[in-house]
């Protein structure tokens, strides 16, 4: 009777220990998650002007008639304490947002592996998408579709080391060493640029102030430009009610002697029901007198942007109306074709995009 008993106690301890020895394999499978995620996006753009191919100064979705935007595929491993990202990107806003790569690289959006040392600290090595801006380069993270002036002329992607730290449950800090900007797959120059971003986050939203200082590098002419490029900006957007968001963008950009710019964008935003919402971004867009990297030395910019959000499932329907008007005459009008010299100040234009997530 007690071979018996003790027998009954060895099987039951065994399964016990399997069970338990199961249940922390698959906890230990669990904190390690790879995933593949992506969009893809084309668009329809019609100018409200004769002359068709003219488009807003402003990044990506600047083509006529039926158009591609880009297909994205990103993979993604999240461990315990250590992971990486690959942010691949194909068609003509990913090769827009690659503009310095070449070869093989010029389809790498993002490329970086992380450790997660503490609760309080994360270290991110490689190639990540800018933090300066209230917008991104994939379509999915923006509302408009097009692209506001101050994003299209700040960076978009960097490569070096950032450290993210956690100071409470409402802030925090980072810190990074990176390559000239846009200069994303080694540095030409031996120059580096630094940034640094403080930010403070509640459930309905949060404020992150930005900033970037260092030389930059000239490819065209192949020298380093001698006096350093800053930049500090403020981003920042809550939920004022259930339907209600509101964002703001404000930026300087300066390369002394050599120009820059200044900017503010609002992003006001009303979900009307639960598949469509509406969105206006007003953005007013200054030129130094120095210099200016879009239009000409003191030149002043009104973006005036309505777009429409309609979703059905992973796929989002964007109409969106577009004026730009600028302090000089540099888009054609409707006499264009006649002279070949006509021209004005302002742009209306029409884009009517198509989103698909997974």
């Amino acid at each position: 009777m007690k071979s018996i008993t003790m027998t009954k106690f060895v099987k039951n301890a065994f399964f016990a220990i399997a069970a338990l020895v199961n249940l922390t394999v698959f906890a230990q499978e669990e904190k390690k998650k790879f995933e593949i995620s992506g969009s893809v996006d084309g668009y329809y753009r019609y100018n409200f002007s004769d002359e068709q191919r003219q488009a807003p100064a402003s990044s990506f979705a600047n083509d006529p008639g039926f158009a591609l935007g880009m297909a994205n595929i990103i993979a993604s491993y999240e461990g315990e304490k250590v992971g990486f990202v690959a942010d691949l990107v194909f068609g003509p806003r990913g090769e827009d947002a690659v503009f310095l790569s070449t070869g093989s690289s010029n389809i790498v959006n993002q490329l970086y592996v992380y450790w997660t040392v503490s609760d309080a600290v994360t270290l991110t090595f490689g190639n990540f998408n800018t933090f300066l801006g209230y917008e991104v380069i994939s379509p999915t993270g923006n509302f408009n579709y097009s692209t506001s002036y101050m994003f299209s002329y700040g960076p978009f992607s960097h490569t070096g080391l950032k450290a993210d730290f956690s100071l409470s449950d409402n802030w925090s800090l980072m810190l990074a060493v990176m390559n000239p900007t846009d200069y994303t797959e080694y540095n030409p120059s031996g120059v580096y640029t630094f940034g640094a971003q403080i930010g403070y986050e509640t459930e309905n939203g949060g404020t992150w102030l930005n900033a970037i200082y260092g030389k930059q590098y000239d490819g065209a002419a192949e020298a380093i430009i001698e006096d350093p490029t800053f930049q500090i900006d403020l981003t920042t957007g809550y939920d004022l009610t259930d339907m209600f968001y509101l964002g703001l963008n404000a930026t300087y950009n300066e390369t002394k002697d050599a120009g820059g710019f200044y900017g503010v964008a609002l992003y006001p935003q009303l979900k009307t029901s639960e598949h469509f919402a509406l969105g206006l971004r007003a953005e007013y867009f200054k030129e130094l007198e120095d210099g200016g990297p879009v239009y000409g030395s003191d030149v002043e910019t009104l973006d005036f942007t309505l777009t429409g959000s309609y979703t059905v499932g992973d796929l989002t329907i964007k109409p969106e109306l577009r004026l730009d008007s600028v302090s000089e005459d540099v888009f054609f009008d409707k006499d264009g074709y006649d002279n070949g010299m006509s021209s004005e100040g302002s742009l209306g234009s029409f884009v009517l995009a198509a989103i698909y997530q997974f």
